[in-house]
């Protein structure tokens, strides 16, 4: 009987195992079937997460170092409520100490320097309406009233029913580059050592005194001015004499004329002086005279070289559109022509041409020689007074006219004493 009892118990034991393994079964084929029907499929298993280990106060100090060395800092600004947060470097950008005031968008727009407002302003809205990157360089007003050039790029914030919350972008300080630019910008245009525009600005303020001269019927007069005894200069005090003489010569030009006139070096000891809007009723005899006596008169005053006071004399040139010329480089070719045949005949005279094209080679170019007297030199002080006009000795003179295409410039023409 015993055996009988262990083999029904043995059969017993092995179906309820064969129950569980079949119920085991297809609980996994339903599980199976479940995750596979997931698009991901199965799903990862927890992982047990470390908290976060706390930054570093070094890390906070480096960022914020590397912020102010590189003069930019991060911006929010909350459109509903109208607050901004600044990064620390971006206080220093509007003058400001860090903490020292509470960013707002109302405190931005009153530091943004007034010919700027409406423009940054224009372009965050747009950047609100049409969602594209904003970008903006525009100037500040510290509180001490220096005037500071910032860059600011930025873009809206949305949430995921695509309503703006905010703005977010950088701002960096921009106002070195600003200054190395203009200073390029300068050396271009200008002569470094007077300050006056050099031949490219010449030539576009030339002509557009033509252009306005066309519409307004009326006369601009060339007067190329050069020095005469420079050289001498240079080689007796110096070439640090002789720049004085060019700074002081500059100086005086500009004394005389009018805001609307122009006086720029081209090179060497030569200067070329532009006056527009004169009248055309006028005799240009009479208007060519009273302006050269002015240059004459002025620059005719001693200059300091060194430790002596000397007097320099000049030689002019004159053309006058549309009476001798019709375009800008005809004008540019008989002003210079001008001044070359009164350099080579003495010392303070001036030419003024007569012609309004320039003839063929060899043929003769009608002109007014004028010598000019400059009031006695005692040595110290002013020059005497002037009691009366300079007298003046017009006669007409006739010079034969090089080749008409000869280049302007000192470099193309001999060396004057």
């Amino acid at each position: 009987m015993i055996p009988m009892w262990l083999g029904l118990c043995a059969i017993g034991v092995i179906v309820v195992l064969i129950a569980v393994l079949i119920v085991r079964e297809r609980r996994w084929r339903q599980l199976t079937a479940h995750y596979r029907a997931m698009p991901d499929g199965l799903p990862d298993r927890p992982a047990m997460e470390e908290p976060p280990a706390p930054r570093e106060p070094d890390d906070v100090e480096r960022f914020k170092r590397s912020q102010y060395f590189a003069r930019i800092g991060t911006w929010d600004w909350d459109v509903d409520t109208e607050k901004l947060y600044w990064s620390d470097a971006i206080y220093g950008m509007f003058g400001f100490k860090v903490g020292e005031v509470v960013p707002s968008y109302q405190l931005f727009c009153s530091c943004v320097h007034p010919d700027d407002r409406e423009r940054v302003r224009a372009g965050e809205l747009r950047c609100l309406a049409t969602g594209e990157n904003h970008d903006e360089e525009y100037r500040v007003v510290w509180p001490d009233g220096s005037v500071h050039w910032l860059r600011e790029t930025g873009n809206v914030v949305k949430t995921p029913e695509q309503s703006i919350v905010k703005m977010m972008g950088v701002v960096r300080d921009i106002t070195d580059e600003k200054a190395s630019a203009n200073q390029l910008q300068r050396l271009a245009h200008f002569d470094r050592l007077t300050g006056l525009p050099n031949r490219l600005v010449l030539e576009q303020r030339l002509a557009s005194a033509l252009e306005q001269a066309r519409l307004s019927a009326t006369r601009v007069m060339l007067v190329f001015v050069d020095l005469n005894g420079f050289k001498a200069i240079n080689d007796d005090f110096g070439h640090a004499a002789g720049d004085q003489v060019l700074v002081a010569t500059a100086s005086r030009l500009k004394h005389i004329l009018r805001a609307c006139d122009t006086v720029a070096r081209i090179g060497g000891d030569e200067f070329v002086v532009i006056l527009e809007g004169l009248p055309q009723g006028k005799s240009l005899e009479d208007e060519a005279r009273s302006i050269c006596q002015k240059i004459f008169s002025e620059l005719s005053r001693p200059i300091n070289v060194g430790k002596d006071q000397r007097q320099i004399g000049t030689s002019l040139g004159v053309a006058v559109f549309p009476d001798h010329a019709p375009s800008m480089d005809t004008l540019l070719h008989m002003a210079d022509l001008a001044m070359y045949e009164a350099k080579r005949s003495g010392n303070n005279q001036y030419r003024l041409g007569r012609q309004s094209a320039s003839p063929p080679a060899g043929t003769a170019v009608e002109g007014i020689v004028t010598t000019w007297t400059a009031p006695a030199w005692h040595g110290s002080g002013d020059p005497l007074p002037i009691d009366r006009a300079p007298e003046v000795a017009n006669r007409p003179v006739f010079w034969e006219n090089p080749a008409p295409q000869r280049p302007i410039g000192p470099a193309n023409r001999r060396e004057r004493q």
